[in-house]
């Protein structure tokens, strides 16, 4: 089997993967290749009979390649002319590719019949199943935004099963992976393979609420797990655990395992470093470097840093990369220079053994991993090495090893970041051969491996950083003194810790200029902005715009070196200028004659063919008009109304025509993980109107984490007396301001213009809020005693409205006959049984979000539910 052969299975198995991204994938890859196997080779005879047509040609009007010799010895196979002609090749690819996805299915995670989740019956929530879970730790604690520590477990025995079926059992045996969280003291002195019991309460992930929001139920599974706990304590009795287990298991070799919590070698070595390097220096510093040295899975970064880093660009730095692997291999063979190529050898995969081991399991390292290997081999053999063929190898080991990393998102941007570098990396480098190469490969690399990541950043996120580039250049040198700086202290911290502590002293500074970096450049205004979705369609097209400036730049390359040496001969042939002028007149005509002036390299497919010069800018236009332009025409035309899923504070976003106007932002976590992932779905970069309906929670944090990533133009407050929950009505109104915004009081019984939408404060106190939509109107009621509701209703203040937004709690008939709604929304969990009778009796249709998620309104549409229920798919309205 030849290199071309080998390169059309790899891709085709990695191409097999990829097409269980849809249901009839597999079939239609398959059928891809039968019809290849047909077609193709005929295709690709006919093409060299052509090339060798038109090389005999050009030759013939050449006076030195007059000679008789085979045409193959001078000239240098094109892409298209490497492929294979055998029918069973291209046959075998698709079968390949076929049985790539069966194997995907099969190794895809679905859960035992005695999966833990099996246990919690339909519709389970956390207070319906308490129970004692025992099993094996498998991996090390991390601590959560919400201060807990989370950790996975590989369940073995469960007991006390409260509400479950079958009522009360003991020690009964189960298999399943488990999502635990506890209280972070709960998991102090925890370590992956420990075997503990778990106190807590099992609970079903549910698919998101929310448009834009993370999917947990996904997450999860990907992982291998189908249920969660969300554990009260950890019961440290570790022989007590393990009796239980091997009592079931029939194992007995447990038994002569120590007693207590004692970490695995490879776990203690990470530990050893990490607190070499904390030591001496303070937090944030001394996390930072042991991050950018071991992966953040070494260590707790606090979530501000992270968040910082994401923001500015620059979330490579905090994560184990190839960047780690690099330094180690080179300082490995650096050290071993002397020794014979068989030491060198083994000294270094045992370096990245150990490395892997520190850093964690994951894609980005095992890939830069892979390829030092080959490397390592390479040099052994004397060989050659070829980085894009081993960039393939890597990835079709791993993917053989673990085929559900195809949909892993830090294995897409390792394997893309690392295509750059070798891809786009050397003509950049050749561009800037007037600087010195240490402050080319500065402005290089990170050119070089943006590109190639950012369009599958925006179809993920949906939002571009526009300082990344720059951040990255301005932040390299600091990386590469902390990068370096980390690696050395944490080999000395591990054979000497003091040296360790004492070499990462002096990193301390420069970690603080990097953390400095990263929060300047996550505050400035426009630090990140969303464009709204991208569709598949535009991914393909932005990769298919990257190859083709890859392919025209090359091109343009050796068309340039293939004049020289035209040029070269003409002078020694004596001819002159007129023949010059014919001889590309000649070679110029016809479509399939294009680009064959260097060295017989013939192309099937014809691109446009532009200047050199012009074709870095053109795509850029391209590129920036293949996003903008359908984010553009969705945004001018979409009038919706969105009331979102949340569990306190009510949040409703109207989007008309470009203007954003968003009533209630709920608390920092409503805002950080419900509103803000919405409107980076959506391409929204500031709110028009902001309105705060609820005077307790007029001030609330929410605001505040709002504004610091979106600009809000006009903010109407809630004039009733309020509890401040942080800072004081004059910073806010100078934190809006400062935003060039501008601050009002929202008068009772005054209208507000929204652009088509007028709102209008009934009740401020309550509060009561009338929408007009169009010509519906909508009505938000808060919360409020029976009383209160009859006297209402009794003022004769309330009008008709065709949608009634509420919170789910008890209303009266009184109210219900005042309004008469058609739609009644209930922003809660559940809903008052007495209040569904009488909605359900007047045949008025009910939405809530606790059963069927966030709700959106279009006046063609309807309503639309984010979550799928039984009834109420569409509404009338």
């Amino acid at each position: 089997m030849n290199q071309a052969t080998g390169v059309i299975f790899c891709l085709a198995y990695i191409l097999g993967l990829i097409s269980t991204a849809v249901f009839w994938g597999r079939y239609g890859i398959l059928a891809l290749g039968i019809a290849a196997a047909i077609a193709l080779p005929k295709l690709l005879r006919k093409f060299t009979k052509t090339s060798v047509k038109v090389t005999k040609k050009r030759r013939s009007r050449q006076k030195e390649n007059a000679l008789e010799e085979p045409l193959d010895a001078r000239e240098e196979l094109s892409l298209f002319e490497m492929l294979p002609r055998a029918k069973w090749v291209w046959a075998v690819a698709g079968l390949l590719a076929f049985l790539a996805s069966v194997y995907f299915a099969v190794r895809s995670p679905q859960p035992a019949i005695d999966d833990i989740s099996k246990l919690i019956p339909a519709g389970g929530n956390t207070q319906e199943v308490a129970v004692t879970v025992r099993g094996r730790v498998v991996s090390t604690p991390r601590l959560t935004r919400s201060g807990r520590s989370q950790f996975w477990l590989e369940t073995d025995l469960v007991s006390d099963i409260n509400g479950g079926e079958g009522g009360s059992l003991v020690n009964r045996p189960v298999s399943g992976k488990l999502y635990v969280t506890v209280p972070l003291l709960q998991a102090t002195g925890l370590y992956a393979d420990n075997t503990i019991a778990v106190v807590g309460s099992l609970y079903k992930p549910q698919p998101p609420s929310n448009p834009g929001a993370f999917d947990f139920q996904a997450y999860l599974a990907r992982e291998g797990a189908f249920a969660g706990l969300k554990g009260r304590q950890i019961d440290w009795t570790r022989e007590n655990a393990i009796a239980d287990v091997n009592r079931v298991n029939s194992q007995t070799a447990a038994f002569l395992e120590p007693s207590g919590m004692q970490p695995s070698k490879i776990q203690a070595m990470r530990q050893r470093i990490v607190r070499s390097q904390l030591s001496q220096l303070n937090v944030p510093e001394g996390p930072l470097i042991s991050a950018i040295a071991l992966g953040k899975q070494a260590v707790d970064l606090p979530y501000n840093i992270r968040d910082y880093f994401v923001q500015a660009g620059l979330a490579h730095a905090i994560a184990a990369s190839g960047t780690q692997v690099s330094m180690v291999l080179a300082l490995v063979l650096a050290l071993t220079r002397r020794f014979s190529k068989q030491l060198q050898f083994s000294f270094g995969v045992g370096a990245l053994f150990l490395l892997v081991g520190l850093t964690g399991f994951e894609p980005s390292v095992c890939r830069a991993a892979l390829m030092g290997f080959g490397t390592l081999f390479a040099l052994v053999l004397s060989r050659q090495v070829k980085p894009l063929g081993l960039l393939l190898i890597a990835a079709t080991i791993l993917l053989l090893v673990n085929p559900l990393w195809i949909w892993d998102l830090g294995f897409q941007l390792s394997f893309l970041a690392t295509l750059g570098l070798i891809v786009t990396t050397p003509p950049l480098m050749a561009k800037l051969d007037w600087m010195p190469p240490a402050i080319a490969s500065i402005v290089v690399v990170p050119i070089a491996a943006s590109v190639w990541v950012l369009p599958l950043l925006l179809y993920v996120f949906s939002v571009v950083s526009p300082y990344s580039i720059l951040v990255n250049i301005i932040a390299a040198p600091l990386l590469w003194i902390l990068s370096i700086g980390g690696m050395v202290s944490a080999l000395a911290g591990l054979i000497f810790p003091p040296a360790g502590s004492v070499l990462a002293q002096l990193l301390d500074y420069p970690a603080k200029g990097l953390i400095a970096i990263a929060e300047y450049f996550s505050q400035l205004p426009g630090n990140s902005v969303a464009v709204g979705q991208v569709s598949v369609f535009q991914l393909i097209a932005l990769y298919s715009l990257i190859c083709w400036v890859g392919i025209g730049g090359r091109r343009k390359k050796e068309e340039g070196r293939g004049n020289k040496e035209e040029g070269r001969g003409n002078k020694e042939e004596g001819r002159g200028n007129k023949e010059e002028g014919r001889r590309k007149k000649e070679e110029g005509r016809g479509n399939k004659e294009k680009g064959r002036k260097n060295k017989g390299k013939s192309r099937v497919i014809s691109l446009p063919s532009f200047s050199y010069s012009w074709i870095l800018p053109l795509a850029v236009v391209a590129g920036i008009s293949i996003i903008v332009l359908p984010a553009w025409h969705v945004q001018s035309s979409l009038f919706q109304v969105t009331l979102l899923a949340t569990s306190g504070d009510p949040v409703l976003v109207i989007q008309d025509r470009g203007k954003v106007a968003l009533i209630n932002s709920g608390d920092e976590n409503t805002v950080r993980f419900t509103v803000l992932p919405f409107l980076q779905q959506q391409g929204v970069n500031s709110v028009n109107f902001a309105i705060a309906t609820h005077g307790h929670l007029g001030l609330s944090s929410g605001w505040g984490k709002l504004l610091e990533r979106l600009p809000i133009k006009t903010f109407y407050d809630n004039p009733a007396p309020k509890q401040i929950h942080r800072g004081s009505n004059q910073e806010f109104m100078t934190a809006v301001q400062s935003r060039q915004g501008v601050y009002f009081p929202l008068e009772t019984n005054s209208t507000v213009d929204l652009g088509s939408t007028r709102l209008q404060l009934v009740n401020a106190e309550i509060p009561v809020v009338e929408l007009l939509v169009g010509n519906r109107t909508w009505l938000l009621v808060g919360e409020m005693t029976p009383e209160a509701q009859k006297k209402l209703a009794a003022t004769g203040t309330l009008k008709p409205a065709q949608v009634l937004w509420w919170s789910g709690k008890t209303l009266t008939a009184e109210l219900l006959g005042a309004v008469g709604p058609q739609v009644a929304i209930a922003s809660a969990d559940e809903i008052d049984p007495e209040t569904a009778a009488q909605l359900r009796q007047s045949k008025t249709q009910i939405f809530w979000t606790g059963r069927d998620g966030a709700l959106q309104w279009t006046p063609a549409g309807g309503f639309k539910t984010t979550l799928e229920s039984e009834e109420n798919q569409t509404s009338f309205l």
